[in-house]
């Protein structure tokens, strides 16, 4: 016997409505979720998005532009000592030259060195002559481990040339006093000194290093001004005579140095 169950009316009518406000909401659904579709870009990547995004603005991709680079660091053997890790844009001629700068600083620290023992002799005894070349001389070294500093910061390996021997008398021709030509010398040192920067400078600007020819400009600065500090020794000397006058000018010179001269300098006796 089969019993067949009949939905009430009140029923059938609610599930009627059920089905009629789903099938309208479909076919609103449909459309709608057809139109975003349409309208929605495609999933792109940060190396896929072009230079005309952003209202025409370029933009920077990182991760496609750092691909060569990353390959030279990643392929590099960290037991290599021929390179660096650190270098970047630095030439081999910027670097060359920098080691000829160092062994021009130091080959000039040796001469000074060499002028201030001259001075130092008991029959010449000039204490402010003494303290001027030392300092000078330390000064120089100074340059020279700046320069140092600088190969190494940059990824450049310091190589050191051989030093010249200095000569060790500087007593004059009979023209002129001991001291008028060891200063006259000192000036054409800074001068020849200035004139190695500029060449130096003129390599960074040939490699397009900006950072070394910035570096160099700020040595020639203050190449310009022991320049023009020795100038004024040479100028005074020739005004003074040899003896009293050049005595005077050391006591003179020596007041200088201990208002210029490094705490270093100043401890080492006369």
């Amino acid at each position: 016997m089969t019993v067949s169950l009949l939905q009430s009316p009140t029923c059938h009518a609610a599930a009627v409505a059920r089905g009629c406000h789903a099938s309208r909401s479909s076919a609103i659904t449909r459309p709608l979720l057809a139109s975003r579709s349409a309208v929605r870009p495609a999933t792109r990547t940060y190396a896929q998005v072009s230079k005309e995004d952003n209202h025409g603005i370029v933009q920077f991709q990182p991760f496609d532009e750092v691909k060569d680079e990353l390959a030279k660091v990643e392929d590099s053997d960290e037991q290599t000592m021929d390179d660096s890790f650190a270098r970047a844009g630095y030439s081999r001629e910027a670097e060359q030259a920098v080691n000829e700068q160092i062994n021009v600083e130091y080959n000039m620290s040796y001469a000074y060195h060499a002028v201030s023992s001259y001075f130092n002799r008991d029959n010449v005894a000039l204490p402010g002559f003494v303290t001027y070349f030392r300092n000078a001389s330390l000064d120089e070294r100074s340059h020279a481990q700046k320069l140092m500093d600088f190969q190494q910061v940059r990824g450049g390996q310091t190589r050191l040339a051989h030093i010249t021997a200095p000569q060790s008398d500087f007593g004059g021709d009979g023209c002129k006093t001991d001291a008028l030509h060891a200063m006259e010398l000192a000036l054409s040192f800074e001068k020849l000194n200035f004139q190695k920067l500029k060449e130096l400078q003129a390599i960074a600007e040939k490699n397009s290093d900006a950072q070394m020819s910035d570096f160099v400009e700020a040595m020639l600065q203050e190449q310009a001004a022991d320049i023009k500090v020795t100038a004024d020794y040479v100028a005074q000397l020739r005004r003074v005579s040899d003896g009293h006058g050049v005595w005077h000018f050391d006591q003179i010179l020596q007041d200088d140095m201990k208002r210029l001269t490094t705490p270093a300098v100043q401890s080492i006796p006369a």
